[in-house]
């Protein structure tokens, strides 16, 4: 099969999302300039340097409470800062729960049943007993084309690593099995990894 994105796809659901898979979900938190909280999953999400360390992430549509974007987007060209908490297979219910559409002024930390706490080097707060989450000050967002693309990068200030998730010096993945966003409503979970050496090791 062979489709142009411009003609459809003549498929019952979009295929792209399935290709570009498995996707890490960046549970990006922000802040909005009047101290309301906003937590949101994110699959077009990744890291992109590692000197200073980088992230990005991308927000698609609009919310009808926000002028063309969605409340974190928002938030971040309002204040310059977000986190990026990472979701473990435990937290999925929440992190789904934190995806819904509401109204801007509604903490979804408390919707979702999660603990806010602050971050140390920015004004925002972060999932408390996340396996892990990055303090990140915006550097940059980017207008795509298309309606109401935008990516935000930021650099990476602060990182909070939980403790149960080292092992021997290692920020092991399987302790908490993190999730994944796959197509359509799935996802899937890291339970096994296998290592390959490099050429140039």
């Amino acid at each position: 099969m062979f489709y142009r994105p411009e003609d459809g796809h003549g498929l019952p659901h979009n295929p792209f999302n399935a290709i570009i898979t498995p996707r890490p979900i960046g549970w990006i938190s922000s802040r909005d300039g009047d101290g309301v909280n906003n937590l949101a999953p994110y699959s077009f999400f990744n890291g992109v340097a590692y000197f200073p360390p980088q992230v990005m992430f991308a927000s698609t549509g609009v919310k009808e409470d926000q002028d063309n974007t969605k409340d974190s987007m928002a938030n971040i060209e309002e204040t310059g800062e977000f986190c990026v908490n990472v979701v473990e297979f435990a937290a999925r219910d929440s992190m789904n729960a934190s995806s819904a559409t509401l109204d801007k002024s509604v903490d979804e930390f408390a919707h979702a049943g999660l603990t806010a706490v602050e971050c140390e080097t920015i004004n925002c707060a972060r999932i408390e007993g996340a396996p892990a989450a990055l303090e990140c000050k915006l550097t940059k967002i980017v207008t795509l084309p298309g309606e109401s693309n935008r990516v935000a990068f930021g650099e990476v200030t602060g990182i909070h690593l939980r403790d149960d998730c080292l092992r021997d010096g290692i920020f092991d993945v399987t302790t908490y099995r993190p999730l994944a966003r796959l197509g359509y409503r799935d996802y899937s979970v890291v339970r096994e990894l296998f290592s390959l050496q490099r050429p140039d090791d």
